[in-house]
């Protein structure tokens, strides 16, 4: 089975997140969405966070989730890369840099991180991967925001056609 990687540095313009508390979704920053065609499957293996521009003032933090998308949003669409090479094309579509966000529906994963950390995350078994249904736009989606933070964020994915 053949493994992509895409982050919101592929295509568009990174779009800065707002500042905003957890409960205020309509301001939440949607950075990349994966979705699949009607019955086909993918799980998210690994992931990489952190900010991606100057830091703010005062130390902060920025939260970061992974969410089921239940509806499309708009955003640039971006073409995953090849772990290997000589892998086919994914079947999956793949979108970053929202303007507007998609409709979410569960929380996947969630880490709050300092605004000068990054992290990554890797599954370390199959059954700690992030599966989405074989649903026509179901898929999943991230989103990052802050209290006081508002710049860009860089955020990575690996993932696998199922």
């Amino acid at each position: 089975m053949a493994r992509y990687y895409f982050d919101n540095r592929f295509a568009g313009t990174q779009q800065n997140i707002p500042t905003t508390s957890a409960g205020a979704t309509a301001a939440i920053a949607s950075v990349w969405s994966l979705t699949g065609p009607p019955l086909k499957r993918g799980r998210c293996v690994a992931l990489s966070v952190g900010a991606d521009g100057p830091p703010n003032a005062t130390d902060c933090q920025i939260i970061y989730q992974v969410q089921r998308q239940t509806a499309d949003g708009t955003g640039t669409a971006a073409t995953p890369s090849p772990r290997f090479p000589a892998d086919q094309a994914s079947g999956m579509s793949a979108k970053v840099n929202y303007t507007v966000a998609p409709t979410f529906a569960l929380i996947q994963w969630a880490r709050s991180l300092n605004q000068r950390a990054s992290m990554q995350w890797a599954a370390q078994d199959v059954d700690a991967m992030i599966l989405w249904p074989a649903t026509n736009l179901s898929g999943l989606a991230t989103l990052a925001f802050s209290p006081t933070y508002a710049t860009a964020v860089h955020v990575g994915v690996e993932y696998e056609d199922l």
